[in-house]
């Protein structure tokens, strides 16, 4: 796997992962580069079709819902089909297979996934991750902020992506996407379970995100206030001088031999 990386890149890798296997403490954001790589268009990409003529930040407000609820509900509807079929690539599952590993291995680092992403590829894939920036399949009254869960079309359990506003069965209010908007604060625990990762890591690892945009970069800076090693998994580096490592490829080429370094240097898992 190693051996069919560009050499340059196999030097930086054998680094990172050198690092790696004596941490303690890993903290990794995950941005929207990893979901792309499963084909999730960036929430920068230019809308398609009947939603060409709107910026994605002209919808993703709560200003924008307060205006036109219909419009943005629709939106989100459409967002969520363009998503169901999408599946985990090999950096999810690198990821979670690194969790797993630690986990078997009873090894006594401790591995902390944060994701500004608002699918469920992490999920998917078979990791516990915490989200920062909510989850497109789920939702909440935009009144009193209780959950609420869309019947199925189906006992078959198919998904309801109908456009008709929904209203909440405890105050009447419309229910609105569980996705932290432009204006809106982050989870507060989301918030927290990042920031303490972040702070006391030995490793940060960003991957698929340029770690420029806050309040998630603040995190990055944190851990490198902290004396933490900073390594960036991107194809398309970022003009970060705080970065120590950057490993400049696709996160699905990356992870899985960065996992499997560590997994080679390691003794065999405990039973």
């Amino acid at each position: 796997m190693l051996a069919e990386l560009p050499p340059e890149l196999i030097v930086h890798v054998q680094h990172a992962t050198t690092l790696l296997r004596t941490a303690q403490r890993v903290c990794i954001l995950t941005g929207a580069g990893v979901s792309a790589e499963s084909g999730i268009p960036t929430f920068r990409d230019k809308q398609t079709g009947l939603w060409s003529q709107y910026r994605a930040e002209d919808l993703a407000s709560p200003d924008a819902f307060t205006q036109n609820p219909q419009l943005v509900w629709s939106w989100y509807q459409w967002r969520r089909q363009l998503v169901q079929d999408k599946k985990p690539n090999p950096a999810h599952y690198a990821l979670a297979q690194w969790q797993e590993y630690i986990t078997l291995s009873q090894s006594a680092q401790q591995l902390t996934l944060i994701t500004q992403n608002v699918d469920d590829l992490h999920e998917q894939a078979g990791s516990t991750v915490t989200h920062l920036h909510g989850h497109l399949g789920r939702n909440r009254c935009s009144q009193c902020d209780t959950p609420y869960i869309v019947p199925t079309l189906s006992a078959a359990d198919q998904v309801n992506f109908s456009i008709d506003l929904l209203n909440c069965d405890q105050c009447g209010g419309y229910i609105r996407p569980d996705i932290v908007w432009f204006g809106e604060s982050l989870p507060v625990n989301a918030w927290q379970t990042a920031e303490d990762a972040a702070a006391n890591c030995d490793i940060f690892i960003s991957i698929g995100t340029s770690s420029l945009v806050y309040p998630a970069a603040g995190l990055a800076h944190l851990a490198q206030k902290n004396g933490a090693t900073l390594i960036e998994v991107n194809p398309n580096p970022t003009p970060n001088t705080i970065v120590n490592i950057t490993l400049a490829a696709a996160a699905g080429v990356v992870m899985p031999a960065l996992l499997q370094g560590i997994i080679d240097s390691c003794p065999t898992p405990k039973d």
